[in-house]
C-alpha cells in the first residue's frame, strides 16, 4: 500500500490539472451568469465530497455504538438488511413513486439505497474495532475541510448572481452552515475532552450531525430557497458538456479527498500508538504509578521490629 500511495498522488494531480483545464477553458460559458458560473466545478464538488465524507463518518459512529454489545451489532446488520430490502422495493409501488420530487427516478432511489447498505458492511469488514473510531474521526477533519471550501465558494459565486454574500433564512445556506458547526463541534469534543466515554459521545454527536445532511440536500426540492432548482435529476437541464466536466471535477476531489484520508488515517493511528507507548512506559518505569503502589504496599507486609 506504501508504494500505491505516490503513484496516487501522481495520479490524483494530473487529474486535478485536467480538470482545472476543464473548467476554466474547455466548459462552454453560461449565456446567463458568464464565466463566474465556474465556480461551481469547485463549488458542487466539494459539497458531494464533504456530504459522502460524513455519512462515511455516520456508518461508522454507527457501527462503533452498536459493536459494544454483539447483540445490537447483530440488531444493527439486520436493520441494515431490511432497509436495503424495502429501499430496493419501495419506489417501484405506484404509491411511492408518485410521492417521489419530479425528476427522481425509482432506480436511482433504489440503488443509492443499495449502495448505503453495502458500504455499511464493507466498513465493517475492513474497519474492525477501533479502526472505527479512527475511519469516523478522520472523515470528519477532512469533511469539515470540504465543507468549509463550500461555505467560502457560496458567497463568493452569490455576490455577482444574487447581488449579496448571504441570503439569510435560505433554508439551504443556514441548514449548511449549521450542519458545519455541528461537525466543528465534533472534532472540538474529539479534541479536548479527556473523558474515558469522549468516543462514544462524540459517535453520538456524529449520528446526530448526520441527521442534517438530507436536510441540505434535499432543502431546495421541498422549500423555496434563494439555490436554483437541481440541475441532476430534478427535472432541470445542464448542458452536457459542463454536467461532463461537473464530474470529472468530482472526480478529481474524490481522489485528492482519498489521499488526504489515506495519510491522515496513518498519522491518527501512529498518534495513537505512541500515545500507548509512552502510558505503558510511564507505568513501567522506576517510580510509575505501578512502582511506587507496589513499594507503598511493601512496609504495611512487614512486622514491627
Amino acid at each position: 500500500m506504501k508504494k500505491a500511495f505516490p503513484i496516487l498522488v501522481v495520479l490524483t494531480t494530473i487529474l486535478l490539472g485536467y480538470a482545472f483545464y476543464q473548467a476554466l477553458w474547455v466548459a462552454p460559458t453560461d449565456s446567463l451568469q458568464g464565466d463566474v458560473y465556474r465556480i461551481i466545478y469547485y463549488h458542487v464538488p466539494s459539497a458531494w465530497t464533504a456530504f459522502l465524507l460524513f455519512f462515511i463518518n455516520f456508518i461508522a459512529s454507527v457501527q462503533y455504538l452498536a459493536n459494544a454489545k454483539p447483540s445490537t451489532k447483530r440488531a444493527a446488520r439486520w436493520v441494515v438488511i431490511v432497509i436495503g430490502v424495502i429501499g430496493a422495493v419501495a419506489p417501484f409501488i405506484p404509491q411511492v413513486k408518485q410521492q417521489l420530487p419530479t425528476g427522481m427516478y425509482p432506480s436511482s432511489v433504489a440503488t443509492t439505497v443499495l449502495i448505503i447498505a453495502g458500504l455499511y458492511f464493507v466498513i465493517g469488514k475492513y474497519f474492525p474495532g477501533q479502526s472505527l473510531d479512527l475511519l469516523a474521526v478522520t472523515s470528519a477533519e477532512v469533511g469539515v475541510v470540504f465543507c468549509t471550501i463550500v461555505l467560502i465558494t457560496g458567497p463568493i459565486w452569490a455576490r455577482p448572481v444574487w447581488g449579496i454574500w448571504w441570503a439569510p433564512g435560505d433554508i439551504r445556506l443556514t441548514s449548511t452552515l449549521v450542519l458545519w458547526l455541528i461537525y466543528v463541534s465534533y472534532l472540538v469534543l474529539r479534541r479536548f475532552s479527556d473523558s474515558a466515554q469522549t468516543q462514544k459521545l462524540a459517535a453520538v454527536l456524529a449520528v446526530f450531525g448526520a441527521l442534517d445532511v438530507p436536510l441540505v440536500y434535499f432543502s431546495i426540492w421541498f422549500f423555496r430557497t434563494q439555490h436554483p432548482q437541481p440541475v441532476i435529476g430534478g427535472g432541470g437541464s445542464m448542458d452536457p458538456r459542463m454536467l461532463h466536466v461537473l464530474l470529472i471535477s468530482w472526480m478529481a476531489f474524490l481522489c485528492f479527498a482519498f489521499l488526504v484520508c489515506w495519510s491522515r488515517y496513518g498519522l491518527e493511528k501512529l498518534r495513537r500508538e505512541v500515545e500507548e507507548a509512552e502510558a505503558l512506559e510511564s507505568l513501567l518505569e522506576p517510580g510509575g504509578p505501578t512502582t511506587q503502589t507496589s513499594q507503598s504496599k511493601v512496609p504495611l507486609s512487614r512486622s514491627p521490629q
